[in-house]
């Protein structure tokens, strides 16, 4: 009787779960359903909103692409950079988001293109075309496979099959250190989330962190920068081939 009772206390708290899990998903979606409404109607103060508040919850790519267009319909050019940006750290290959940020990019007034080592910018767009969790469930598996391969090779007995084996290994083995590499980077960029843009309209880059540094450049609201180093109130950072300190307060990173 007793064991009757607990199964079902057990069974009523995993229907109550239940119930909530579906009330919670039921009212997310009308609050995405009612900023959607709100830009579809030309309110976009009221739908960015509604995106951010969704965004306290949890990322998400759709809802940046999203709080990004109401961003860019309300000219600021920065923010919706900035959220295109950052749409694109969860999914790279988002297509929507990728041509709006080149849209966006062309309006602003340093439209800096970094010019990379074609190589280079052939493997971040390798590393880029799968997540974090992905890569590294490839690389575990591959590794898997190449250790399969060489105790094929070891205790095989007929030479086709241990010449297979050995090749099947090294491979797998390659592949998943480039897998491995490939998840560690991403995990590292987004960590360390080095990227920023530069939120205010017009920012002079100083020779050292404080305000009796010499200007060495200016940059203006939408630019990209990679910060590359952050003492106190200013950070260093990096666009193009030019390099100085800058106030924290100026940018927000990816």
């Amino acid at each position: 009787m007793i064991k009757f009772k607990v199964e079902s206390l057990k069974l009523k708290g995993l229907c109550l779960a239940a119930t909530l899990f579906f009330h919670l998903n039921i009212f997310a979606q009308s609050e995405f359903d009612l900023a959607n409404a709100a830009y579809a109607d030309g309110r976009y103060e009221e739908a960015a909103a509604g995106y951010e508040a969704l965004l306290a919850e949890g990322q998400n790519a759709t809802l940046y692409y999203n709080l990004g267009n109401a961003r860019f319909k309300q000219g600021e050019l920065a923010q919706a950079i900035l959220n295109y940006e950052r749409a694109l750290r969860l999914e790279p290959n988002h297509k929507d988001a990728q041509y709006n940020l080149k849209f966006a990019q062309s309006k602003i007034t340093d439209n800096i293109v970094e010019q990379d080592f074609f190589l280079s910018a052939w493997a971040r767009t390798v590393r880029n075309s799968l997540r974090e969790q992905t890569w590294l469930v490839l690389s575990i598996s591959l590794f898997i496979l190449g250790l399969i391969g060489i105790l094929l090779f070891l205790l095989g007995r007929e030479p086709w099959l241990r010449k297979t084996a050995f090749h099947v290994a090294w491979l797998a083995i390659l592949f998943s250190l480039i897998a491995g590499l490939n998840a560690t980077s991403l995990h590292q960029r987004d960590t360390l989330r080095n990227e920023a843009i530069i939120t205010q309209g017009v920012v002079n880059a100083k020779s050292s962190p404080d305000r009796s540094g010499t200007d060495l450049f200016t940059v203006h609201e939408g630019t990209k920068v990679t910060i590359r180093e952050t003492i106190g109130e200013w950070s260093n950072v990096r666009v193009g081939q030019n390099e100085g300190w800058i106030r924290t307060s100026c940018l927000e990173r990816i």
